[in-house]
C-alpha cells in the first residue's frame, strides 16, 4: 500500500520503519522539509534527528503534508493533537483516504502531566471526522508506547489495542495492518463508532501517571474478562 506518515517525531519515526519493512511504499509529511531537517535537538525520549532518521532510511522520502497525501491510500496522522487538524487541512484533498488516527488532545500549556483540550463530550478524532467528513478516521495506537505500537509481541501475553470509527471497511483495512505487526485478533477490540474515541483519548492521563510512577512506557492494558462459571 501507498501510505503517508504525517509527524516526523519518536511515534512517526517507529510507524514508517515498521511500514517499509512491510513492504510498503511509505513517505513522511512535515509542514516545512527544510525546518524539519534543520532542527538539532532531539527530543524527550532521544529520538534521532530528522536529519539523521532520513539518511539511515533513505527509502523513506520526506516531503510537504500535500505532497506526501498526494496519491496515498492511508495516512497515518502521528503529528502532535495540537496540530492534527492543520495537518489534515495542508493535505489539500483527502477525500475517500482513510486517516490511521494515533494523535491525541495533549495540552501542555500548563506543563507536565497535560491536561486534555478537548474531553466527556467531544474527542479529537470526532473533531477530524467532523472536519473532514469525506475521510474514513480511525482511531487506534493512541493508547501506548510507540514501541509497542509496531512490536505488539515486546509483552507475551495478550494486551489490547483498541479500534474507533465509523466505516467498517476502512476499519478491517486498518486491522489488517494492526496484524501485520503482530497484533493478535483477540487483542483488537473494536469499540464502536468515532464517539467512542472519546474514551480511548481519555486514557491518556492515567497512562501518563503510570510513565511517571514506573518511568517506563513499556506497558500496556489488557481487558481480563471474568471466566464463566
Amino acid at each position: 500500500m501507498t501510505i503517508a506518515v504525517f509527524g516526523t517525531g519518536s511515534v512517526g519515526q517507529a510507524l514508517a520503519t515498521r511500514l517499509v519493512g512491510l513492504s510498503h511504499s511509505v513517505s513522511m509529511g512535515t509542514r516545512n522539509v527544510e525546518t524539519s531537517l534543520a532542527r538539532e535537538a532531539k527530543d524527550f525520549y532521544g529520538t534521532p534527528t530528522l536529519a539523521e532518521f532520513v539518511k539511515t532510511n533513505p527509502s523513506i522520502a520526506l516531503k510537504t503534508y500535500a505532497e506526501a497525501a498526494l496519491g496515498a491510500e492511508i495516512i497515518v496522522l502521528a503529528t502532535k493533537g495540537e496540530g492534527s487538524q492543520a495537518a489534515l487541512e495542508a493535505a489539500g484533498n483527502i477525500d475517500g483516504k482513510i486517516i490511521l488516527d494515533i494523535s491525541n488532545p495533549l495540552d501542555f500549556s500548563k506543563g507536565f502531566p497535560p491536561t486534555l483540550f478537548v474531553s466527556n463530550d467531544n474527542s479529537l478524532g470526532e473533531v477530524l471526522q467532523n472536519a473532514f467528513p469525506n475521510t474514513h478516521v480511525i482511531k487506534t495506537l493512541n493508547t501506548m508506547w510507540s514501541g509497542l505500537m509496531v512490536n505488539p509481541r515486546m509483552i507475551e501475553e495478550d494486551h489490547s489495542v483498541f479500534l474507533s470509527g465509523n466505516n467498517a471497511d476502512a476499519k478491517a483495512t486498518v486491522k489488517g495492518i494492526l496484524n501485520s505487526f503482530g497484533w493478535r485478533d483477540s487483542e483488537v477490540l473494536d469499540l464502536g463508532d468515532i464517539t467512542t474515541a472519546r474514551g480511548t483519548e481519555s486514557v491518556l492521563p492515567i497512562w501518563l501517571r503510570i510513565y511517571g510512577a514506573t518511568q517506563s512506557g513499556a506497558f500496556n492494558f489488557s481487558i481480563a474478562k471474568v471466566k464463566q462459571a
